[in-house]
């Protein structure tokens, strides 16, 4: 019978009272606390490098992390009696930031802020994230490729002719965005995070925000990297506004919360403005066309394309207001 790593507990020197499934891993009750295992497929030198980060949060004080255990030979990762690696980390009981919550949201975005400002460790050149200007560049060279290859059909499906329609329009928003990270203070932005070894969470979403024991807290680590921290605030903000259609007041309130915690350069703002000007849900959608069957798409992303035409108007409006009064001058951001 498949023990989804129950048994691994037992190299832990745990002893399992009760267990239930949770988000594609098992939570264990145990002499110990709340545990949580799950299968792990990934490199045992970055969950080590993962692990020395979780410490350095958790010696700070600023919060409680899901650390990963060693079991008691000293290892990080166990398998189990079918040799299925798993990795135990700790576990709290919560629930996730509402989105439809002002308060959650602007709590959230403040323990983000709290959780950077102790986020540094020693670079590790295999755990850089791709410099923001090479990853948007490659991006538009993809969305321009597939463009290319859509009109160079002799029949399209309805999603390829309303990508067709759209394609140009988020195609200039995305080559601006380059013209605008060139002409920026961005590449001083990166080198200066890589020599600091600042460290992005990596998945900022509203999921791996729970509150447990009154209080905000960052789980899921497994996607942490160096890169110029504001990429975490951007992704935060992003998954909000979307949800809020791009509400500009929402929008000042979690960047004047996070400012009031961990204080913003004028290039920190400026690079946050332009990493949500770019069409990144457009450039997401072409690339899912790019690498599955091209005869049928799933009336899934039709819709999810409508709706990114739908709030255009909103978010540009959002782009050009939210930004203009924060503290520095207009005519710079």
């Amino acid at each position: 019978m498949y023990d989804y790593g129950l048994s691994v507990m037992e190299q832990y020197g745990l002893t399992v009272k009760s267990s239930y499934r949770g988000r594609g891993a098992l939570i264990c009750e145990t002499q110990r606390g709340l545990k949580i295992v799950k299968e792990y497929r990934g490199s045992e030198k970055k969950l080590e490098a993962q692990r020395k980060l979780q410490l350095h949060i958790l010696e700070s004080g600023e919060t409680r992390v899901d650390c990963v255990l060693e079991n008691e030979e000293g290892k990080l990762v166990s398998s189990d009696r079918d040799g299925i690696p798993y990795v135990v980390r700790e576990w709290f009981t919560g629930r996730e930031c509402d989105t439809k919550s002002a308060s959650d949201i602007l709590e959230g975005v403040k323990a983000l802020a709290r959780l950077h400002s102790v986020m540094q460790m020693p670079l590790e050149e295999n755990y850089r994230k791709e410099s923001l200007l090479d990853e948007c560049t490659r991006h538009n060279r993809e969305i321009r490729k597939i463009g290319n290859f859509i009109r160079k059909k002799n029949s399209r499906t309805d999603f390829e002719m309303q990508l067709l329609r759209c394609m140009d329009s988020f195609l200039k928003q995305g080559e601006t965005a380059v013209e605008q990270l060139e002409r920026s203070g961005y590449q001083e932005l990166y080198r200066t995070a890589m020599e600091r070894g600042s460290v992005c969470h990596g998945e900022c979403n509203q999921h791996n925000i729970i509150w447990t024991g009154g209080r905000p807290t960052l789980i899921n680590y497994e996607k942490w990297n160096y890169d110029v921290q504001i990429a975490d605030l951007y992704q935060f903000m992003r998954k909000i506004l979307e949800k809020h259609n791009w509400d500009t007041g929402l929008g000042k309130s979690m960047l004047n919360g996070y400012h009031s915690v961990k204080p913003l350069s004028e290039e920190e703002v400026l690079n946050l403005k332009i990493r949500l000007s770019y069409p990144w849900k457009f450039w997401k959608l072409v690339n899912y066309y790019a690498n599955n069957h091209k005869a049928w798409i799933s009336g899934r992303n039709s819709e999810k394309l409508q709706l990114v035409m739908r709030q255009q108007k909103a978010w540009s409006e959002f782009l050009k207001t939210c930004f203009s009064d924060f503290l520095f001058s207009s005519d710079t951001l």
